[in-house]
Parts: structure tokens; sequence; C-alpha cells
């Protein structure tokens, strides 16, 4: 009787301790929280900067708008989907019903948020069989009180075209496969139905033939004009800049034109589809910026009818 009441008393203390133990780390981890830094903006340069500037909320609907990235990065451990699709080009008009029953670019690519304000991606394409990785990283958020009047973002992408070697000639290496994009995003919503996106991005492709350079900078302009609380007009234009100090010793045979793109979007909480006409058909930035051949005003033989749908997962 007596083994048995001490054997009870030492299984009380034990729960006592452990109890003990318990409220003091639940303590400690309050003193933690409560000490952390406070990054209100959710953006990377906010817990240094902006430590108050609560983000304002739809500046845009998707990631993307036509072909290019936008500052939208969903919320923490986000999985989103999205397909590019562009057809054929419109100059058989009707008959080929402006493209749609010609041949075809696709891409499919998943990106997920690690923070509110980092997000990775990968993505596959048809054309070259490119092989594609983004990040992208909101430096800082445009904020209600104006302490941030701009979002400011970066975009980089590294690309791998996954054709056999005999694309590539003599001499092959497998980083003769890879191309290079990074810009730099400064983008303001300047009244509930208008926001407008300045670009300025650097191109490297590590192979090129005798046609092309191997380095681009471009410029980059996007925007939505919004008219009902789930539809907008959305445009485009990378215009791809001429500069002699970074121009290689041979002449410049065939300069990439100007992409322009416009159309419309449609989105819910979760979706978002946009369906335009536009002079890129690549998928991938860094091939828009340094191969695009097709000037949108010329003619129909340059324009293509596209969609883009983009899917968000929360988990």
């Amino acid at each position: 009787m007596i083994k048995k009441s001490l054997t009870m008393k030492k299984a009380f203390i034990i729960i006592i301790l452990a109890c003990s133990n318990l409220a003091i780390a639940v303590a400690q981890e309050s003193d933690a929280a409560s000490t952390a830094p406070v990054n209100s903006n959710k953006s990377l340069l906010g817990y240094w900067i902006i430590k108050d500037g609560n983000p304002i909320r739809g500046a845009y609907e998707s990631g993307y708008l036509i072909d290019n990235q936008t500052n939208v990065i969903p919320t923490a451990q986000t999985l989103e989907f999205v397909m590019h699709h562009r057809f054929d080009n419109m100059s058989n008009g009707i008959s080929n019903l402006y493209g749609i029953y010609g041949s075809a670019n696709v891409r499919l690519g998943l990106n997920y948020s690690i923070t509110d304000w980092a997000q990775i991606g990968y993505g596959t394409t048809k054309d070259h069989k490119l092989q594609d990785f983004g990040l992208k990283i909101n430096l800082l958020k445009q904020s209600r009180n104006n302490k941030s009047p701009v979002d400011v973002t970066y975009y980089g992408n590294w690309s791998i075209d996954a054709r056999d070697e005999v694309y590539f000639g003599e001499g092959y290496q497998f980083n003769n496969r890879f191309a290079f994009f990074n810009e730099l995003m400064v983008t303001r919503q300047f009244c509930s139905w208008f926001t407008f996106t300045l670009g300025s991005s650097f191109t490297h492709f590590n192979q090129v033939d005798s046609l092309y350079e191997h380095d681009k900078i471009a410029l980059h302009f996007l925007g939505r004009i919004k008219f009902s609380p789930q539809s907008a007009v959305i445009f485009n234009l990378d215009l791809p800049l001429k500069i002699d100090g970074i121009k290689e010793w041979r002449e410049f045979k065939e300069p990439p034109k100007p992409n322009f793109g416009i159309g419309y979007e449609v989105a819910t909480a979760t979706h978002a589809f946009q369906i335009f006409v536009g002079s890129a058909t690549y998928l991938v930035p860094q091939y828009n910026v340094m191969k695009n051949q097709n000037d949108f005003f010329k003619s129909t033989e340059n324009i293509y009818i596209g969609f883009n749908i983009t899917r968000l997962w929360s988990f």
C-alpha cells in the first residue's frame, strides 16, 4: 500500500513538472513572437524600410499579364498552375479560323509561394522544348498609407533548351542550352480601375547564331483598365533597345521587333482568364525579347490569338 502511494506521488510530481515546462516553453515562444521583426508591408525590404505600411490589394489579378510578369505573388503556401497558349497567325482569316486551326505553342507551369513576398516556379514549353525556372521577389509593396508609393519587384528566369544536341552545332557544351532573363519592375495602382507597370530587363543567351546578339536590354510597359468587379482591358509592350555599348563586333542583322499585345481579362478569387491578340509566341521572356520578329502593326501574319489561365490552391 505504501509502495502504491509512493508511485502515485511520483506520477503526480512528474505531471506537475511537465506542465510547468510546457508553460515555460509557451511563454518563451510568446516572448520570441512579440520581439520578432514586424513586416506588415509583406515585402523583403519591409523588415527594415516600410515596417508599418500595409500593402494595397488588387493591383493585378494574376502573376501574368499577356507575355509579362506582374507584381502579384499569392499568399505564402499557395500553389499556382498556369497555362499559356498561342495559336497560329491570323493571315489565313476565316479559313483557318484566324489561326485557331493552325499550329500552336503551349507552356504549362507551376509556381509556389514560399513566403508572402517570394515565389519560385517551373515551366515547360512546346517550342524548343524549353524548361524554365523562375524566381519572383516583392522588394517593396505599395502601401495604403503611401509610405511606399509603388511596388518594386524582381523577376528572374533561367531556361534550358532541351532539343537534341544537333541543334547546337560543333563544340557542343551543355551550358550552350542556357538563356537568362532578369527584370526589375515598378508598379503603381493609381486608382481602383487603373494600374501601370514599367520594367527594365537584361537578357543573355550563352549561344546564339550569327543573326543574334548574346545580350539585350529591354523596357516593358503593361497595364490594366478595370471596368467591372471581375473584368478588365489589359495591354503590354516589350521594347528591345539598340545600345551600342553592348553590341558585339558584327553588325546586328535582325534586331528583335517590339512585342505588343492587348486583350480582355476576367478573374475570380482563385482563377484568372486572359484572351488577347499579340505578336510574341515564345512564352518565355528572354526568347520574346531576343528573337521576336513579328511586327504587330505590319500585317495579320504577325498577329496571334492567345490565352492565359491561372488557378490557385492554398495549403
